[in-house]
C-alpha cells in the first residue's frame, strides 16, 4: 500500500490517513457547536462578544427572512464586506435557507461587481453601508439582474463606546442609504417572528459555495463548491492539526472571510472546533499584536507577506505572543527565510499547507508534530491523494521526477460555472489538475517547482521562478521578490526580476547578480532587474504577477 500511497511511510502516528467522513450539510458545523459550546464567545470583535448559542440564533432568524423574501434552493445571494460578525451571520443564513453563498471581493471595481453578478445570477447582495463598499455595489440593482440589496452598518457591530466614536471620527467613511423595497436593513431582519423552516438536501450534489478563483493568470472562474466539499474540509483540517482543544482555541482571523483559505481554516474550521474567531476587518500590523498580547489567541492562519511583515516589525519583541502555538500558512509559497525568522522570533511552531480554491482549499500540509521539511508543503490531508502526473503522457511520475501535482478527495469542487469545458480540463478520472509543477519525495512529502503557466523557458532552457524567488528571500536585503518571463527576440523568453529592499538596506543590481552567480545557472540569471517600493498583491498577499507583466 505505500508504494500506491508513499505519505504512509511518515504520516504522523496521531492521525488516521484512511479515513472515511460523513457528508452533512455545512451549516451543520454551527448547529453542532451551538448545541455543545452555547455559552462559549464564538465571535470577538472589538470586544463585542457573541456567544454560540446567540450566533445560531441570529442565524435561523436571518435564515428565516430569507424565506420570507422567497430565497429557496439554489438561491444566489452574494456576501460583499471586510471580516465583521454580519459576514458569519450571513454566510451561514444562506445556507440554511437554501442559497448559495457568492463571495465577493470587497476591492472589487463597479466593473468587476457587476460582471461577478451577472456570471453567477446573483439576486440578493448582502453588503455594509461604508463609502469604500457600497457606492460600487448600488448601481448593479439598476445595471444587472441583481433584484435586492440588504444593508448592514459597521457600528452595529462595535460595543457601544467604540459604536459612538466610529460614529463621530468616521462620519465621512460611512455611506447613507435610502432604504426602500430595493434597500433593506440589516437589523429588522434579525428581529424577525417568522418561523426558520428548515431545508433538505444533498450535500454531495447541492452547492454551498461559488467561490470566485484569485484570477491571478485570467479571468475569474466560480468554483462550484458542495457542502459537502467544504464541511469535509474543515473537518480534514480538524484532524490534521492534531491536539487541538475543541471548545478552548482562540483563532486570529486577520485574512479575508470572502477568501477560500480564510473561509475554511478561520471561519469554518473554528466553528466546527468550538474556537472563539478573534476577528478583524484587515490586517493590521499593531492591531493584530495588540489582540494577541491581551486576548491570548493560541492559533493564526496567515499569508507569507503577513509573517514576513510582523518578521520585519521593529517593535514586535515590546509584545508578549506567547499565546501563540500553530500558526499555518498558505495563500502562497512560503520562503524557508521567513519560516525560520518568525519561529525564531515568536518560538511558535509555523508550518506551511497548500490548496486551490477548486479544492476547497486545503490539499495536504506540514505535520504539527513530525518532521517538517524545508521548501515542502507537506502530506495530503486524511482522505486526500496525491499523484504527480506527466504533464505530456499522463503518466504517474516516479519519485522524485517534476511533473503536474494533482489531487484527489471529498474536498474537490463539483465543477467551474457555466464552464463545462474548462471543468473537463482540470477533472480527470477524478483528480484535479492543479496546473502546479511539484515532485514528491520517498516519504509522500510534496514539494512544488512553480506554476505551469509561469515556467520560463529561454533558449530551450527550463527555468523556475519560485527557485529563484526563494534563495533571493534568503538575502538580508531584500524584503519581496518575484521573477517572471519577458518577451525576447532571440531566446524566446528572458528573466525578469522585480525587488523591494527591505528598510534600511541598501542593494544593487551587480550585487544581486554577484550574490546569485554561485546559486543559479548562467541562463536563469535575471538579465533585467527592477526595483519597486512595493509589487502588487491580491487581498491576502499573493504577489500578482499577471499584473508585474
Amino acid at each position: 500500500m505505500t508504494a500506491q500511497y508513499p505519505w504512509l511511510n511518515a504520516y504522523p502516528e496521531n492521525i488516521k490517513w484512511d479515513v472515511t467522513i460523513e457528508a452533512k450539510p455545512l451549516f451543520a458545523l454551527l448547529d453542532e457547536a451551538a448545541k455543545t459550546y452555547p455559552k462559549r464567545t464564538a465571535i470577538d470583535f472589538f470586544g463585542k462578544q457573541t456567544s454560540y448559542q446567540e450566533l445560531a440564533e441570529s442565524v435561523n432568524k436571518l435564515a428565516a427572512s430569507l424565506q420570507e423574501m422567497g430565497v429557496k434552493d439554489g438561491t444566489r445571494i452574494g456576501i460583499l464586506m471586510p471580516n465583521c460578525p454580519q459576514f458569519v451571520i450571513s454566510y451561514y443564513a444562506i445556507l440554511k435557507a437554501g442559497g448559495v453563498v457568492v463571495n465577493y471581493n470587497p476591492l472589487y471595481s463597479e466593473g468587476e461587481i457587476q460582471h461577478q453578478i451577472e456570471d453567477s445570477s446573483t439576486e440578493i447582495m448582502i453588503t455594509i453601508a461604508l463609502q469604500a463598499i457600497y457606492p460600487k455595489v448600488e448601481p448593479a440593482l439598476r445595471t444587472t439582474s441583481l433584484k435586492t440589496l440588504i444593508i448592514t452598518e459597521f457600528q452595529e457591530a462595535l460595543p457601544l463606546t467604540k459604536k459612538l466614536a466610529f460614529q463621530m471620527a468616521k462620519r465621512k467613511e460611512i455611506a447613507e442609504v435610502k432604504y426602500d423595497a430595493q434597500h433593506l436593513d440589516f437589523k429588522p431582519l434579525l428581529a424577525t417572528d417568522k418561523p426558520y423552516t428548515s431545508v433538505t438536501l444533498n450535500p454531495q450534489e447541492a452547492i454551498a459555495v461559488l467561490q470566485y478563483t484569485g484570477g491571478t493568470t485570467g479571468t475569474p472562474k466560480g468554483a462550484m463548491l458542495t457542502h459537502a466539499n467544504l464541511y469535509c474540509n474543515a473537518l480534514q483540517c480538524g484532524m490534521w492539526f492534531a491536539g487541538l482543544r475543541f471548545g478552548e482555541e482562540i483563532i486570529l482571523g486577520a485574512l479575508p472571510l470572502f477568501h477560500v483559505f480564510a473561509m475554511t481554516t478561520v471561519m469554518n474550521l473554528g466553528i466546527h472546533t468550538g474556537s472563539t474567531l478573534l476577528l478583524h476587518p484587515r490586517f493590521d500590523i499593531k492591531a493584530v499584536l495588540t489582540d494577541i498580547q491581551e486576548k491570548r489567541p493560541t492559533l493564526m492562519p496567515g499569508v507569507p507577506t503577513m509573517f514576513s511583515a510582523l518578521n520585519q516589525y521593529k517593535s514586535i519583541l515590546q509584545y508578549d505572543i506567547t499565546s501563540l502555538k500553530m500558526c499555518f500558512s498558505g495563500g502562497a509559497s512560503l520562503p524557508a527565510e521567513v519560516k525560520t525568522q518568525f519561529e525564531d522570533l515568536t518560538k511558535c511552531k509555523l508550518v506551511e499547507g497548500y490548496g486551490l480554491s477548486e479544492s476547497s482549499p486545503v490539499l495536504c500540509g506540514n505535520p504539527l508534530f513530525g518532521v517538517n521539511k524545508t521548501g515542502s508543503i507537506g502530506l495530503p490531508l486524511p482522505a486526500t491523494q496525491m499523484r504527480i502526473i506527466s504533464p505530456d503522457t499522463g503518466e504517474i511520475m516516479p519519485v522524485g521526477e517534476i511533473g503536474e501535482v494533482c489531487a484527489s478527495g471529498y474536498q474537490i469542487m463539483k465543477g467551474y460555472l457555466h464552464n463545462d469545458k474548462e471543468t473537463q480540463q482540470v477533472i480527470k478520472d477524478g483528480f484535479l489538475h492543479t496546473g502546479d509543477l511539484g515532485y514528491m519525495d520517498a516519504e509522500g512529502y510534496v514539494f512544488i517547482v512553480d506554476r505551469i503557466k509561469e515556467m520560463i523557458i529561454s533558449g530551450g532552457y527550463k527555468i523556475f521562478p519560485r527557485m529563484i524567488e526563494e534563495i533571493l528571500y534568503a538575502n538580508d536585503a531584500i524584503l519581496e521578490a518575484a521573477v517572471i518571463g519577458v518577451p525576447h527576440p532571440q531566446r524566446g523568453q528572458e528573466v525578469k526580476l522585480f525587488v523591494v529592499k527591505k528598510e534600511g538596506k541598501d542593494i544593487t543590481t551587480s550585487r544581486i547578480r554577484e550574490y546569485l552567480s554561485d546559486k543559479v545557472s548562467a541562463y536563469a540569471m535575471p538579465q533585467v532587474i527592477e526595483f519597486r517600493e512595493s509589487l502588487p498583491k491580491s487581498p491576502i498577499g499573493k504577489i500578482l504577477k499577471r499584473l508585474l507583466a
